[in-house]
Order: C-alpha cells, then sequence, then structure tokens
C-alpha cells in the first residue's frame, strides 16, 4: 500500500502543473514526450523472460490502452476544463475498476452501475451554472475515457502479473510503455505541425518531470502496488489523490470553483463510493491477497 501512498501524493500536484504548464501544446505531442522518456527511464532494465510472444503482447497492449489512450484523452480534457474539474472527474476511476474486473468474472454488478449513476448526478451538481457547461461536458466525457482506459490497465496487469510473479516488474515495464509510445506517434502524426512547434524552457523541464517522475517511476510503483493488493484496496486509492489535488489547484494555483457546491458534490461522491460497497469487499479478496 506504501507504494500506492506515495504516487497519489505525487500525482496530486500533476494535474495543475499540466494545466498551468502545457495547454498551449499538441496533448498528442505531450503525451508521446512524456511517455518517450517514461520508456528510456526503464529501458536499460528491459530482460525477455522465456515466454511466448502472447505475453509481451498483453503488456504491449496494456500499454496502449491505459497510458497511451489514457493520456491522450487525459491531457485533452485540460482544453475544457479546470485542473480542479480533471482531478474531480477522475473519482470515476474506481467504479470503473470494480465494473471491469465484475466483466473479467462474468458477472454482473448493479451497485457498481447505480454508483456511477450518482456519480454523475454529484458532477452535474458540482458544475451546472458554470457558464462553460457545454465545454465541462465535452470535458467530462474526454475524462471518463481516460478513466476507463487507465482502470482497464491496472485490472489487466494484475490479472496478468498474478501467472508470473517469477518476473520482477521493472524487467518488462518498457514493453508496456513502448506501446504508449506507439499509439501516441501515430496520435501525434495526425495532428501535430513540426514546423509550427514552439516549446519553452518551462515546458520542456515540465515533460521531462512528468515524464521521468510521474509517469515513469510514480506509473511503474502503481502497477507494482497493484500487484500485492485486492481489487477493492486499488479502486478506494484511485481517489486517495483527488482531494490533495482539488486543494494544490485552488490554493496553490488560484483557480475558482463554487465551495458550497463543490462540497456538496463532493459528498455525494462519497456515498456513490461507499454504495459501491468498496470498503465492506475487502472480506471478499482476503483470499485473493494470500494467492
Amino acid at each position: 500500500m506504501i507504494y500506492l501512498w506515495l504516487v497519489s501524493l505525487i500525482w496530486a500536484f500533476s494535474f495543475s502543473l499540466i494545466k498551468g504548464n502545457l495547454v498551449g501544446l499538441d496533448s498528442n505531442m505531450v503525451a508521446f514526450f512524456r511517455l518517450s522518456i517514461s520508456f528510456i527511464v526503464f529501458l536499460p532494465f528491459l530482460k525477455f523472460p522465456k515466454l511466448n510472444s502472447k505475453f509481451y503482447l498483453q503488456l504491449f497492449s496494456i500499454g496502449i490502452i491505459q497510458y497511451g489512450v489514457m493520456y491522450i484523452s487525459y491531457i485533452a480534457s485540460y482544453k475544457y476544463l479546470a485542473a480542479w474539474q480533471v482531478a474531480l472527474f477522475t473519482t470515476f476511476t474506481p467504479i470503473y475498476v470494480s465494473i471491469i474486473d465484475d466483466i473479467y468474472e462474468k458477472k454482473i454488478n448493479i451497485n457498481s452501475l447505480l454508483s456511477a449513476i450518482i456519480a454523475i448526478f454529484s458532477a452535474w451538481i458540482i458544475n451546472y451554472k458554470s457558464a462553460n457547461f457545454n465545454n465541462i461536458i465535452i470535458g467530462f466525457l474526454i475524462v471518463q475515457i481516460s478513466n476507463i482506459s487507465f482502470a482497464f490497465g491496472q485490472v489487466a496487469y494484475k490479472r496478468i502479473m498474478k501467472f508470473h510473479k517469477d518476473i520482477k516488474d521493472h524487467q518488462i515495464y518498457s514493453i508496456i510503455y513502448l506501446g504508449a509510445v506507439f499509439i501516441t506517434l501515430i496520435a501525434s502524426l495526425f495532428t501535430v505541425d513540426l514546423s509550427a512547434i514552439t516549446i519553452s524552457s518551462k515546458q520542456i523541464y515540465t515533460i521531462i518531470y512528468l515524464g521521468v517522475v510521474a509517469s515513469g517511476i510514480c506509473f511503474f510503483l502503481w502497477n507494482h502496488g497493484v500487484t500485492k493488493v485486492s481489487i477493492s484496496k486499488i479502486a478506494i486509492m484511485n481517489n486517495m489523490k483527488i482531494p490533495t489535488a482539488i486543494f494544490v489547484a485552488l490554493i496553490f494555483f488560484g483557480e475558482k470553483a463554487n465551495i458550497t457546491r463543490l462540497l456538496i458534490g463532493s459528498v455525494i461522491l462519497i456515498i456513490s463510493l461507499y454504495y459501491n460497497k468498496l470498503i465492506s469487499i475487502f472480506l471478499k479478496d482476503k483470499n485473493e491477497e494470500r494467492e
């Protein structure tokens, strides 16, 4: 759990850094540069255990979805949302973790679906009187693509590595980042005008920091931590960064929000998570953690 707590604290500051320093850049290009740095960080540790090609294709695919598609949509959402709104809307991730795990288990959990509906209602309460409500709706939907992608990657990685406990995470992690680099490069080719790129030194430093620390080291620590805990704990820990991220955006970066609606909506969000029984199913997951 220590890995998940540490990463949550570091990620809390990433929302405002992206909004404050990188919004003017093409989102696909930012994702490509950031994930390329992460790939380079872990490349020296790469080893190829004697396993079939399906295992490596699965890792590559996880990278495409969990980091590639996630970052393409996540960074794009900042064009429509304030940093605290992006942080708030990532609250849906644990619900998707539960739903995706249920899909793997071939069962339907009505609580998760109802929890998602309640959470959407809370987001509406927080933002319904905003002047740019249409942009918020667009940004909200884009963030949900990001949330689903990140949730899928966590569940898939945990399930894959469950059968390969003799493999060290850092030895194969660059393959995951390679998948992310691949998809963000393709996306960049369609949206980036190379002749018009201008990047300030501040933006370069921000991308390097995000690539090495927030993406490279932290994503590795997060998925490594995911393999050590139950699905319910994964779901809960996905939201530990939210309160800190909102606090940082409002206090340190001077963003504005209706505090009353924010508090009311946040309480409803918390209720939706409890309704989803994320905490109560710890008991169900005890056998999983012993494996």
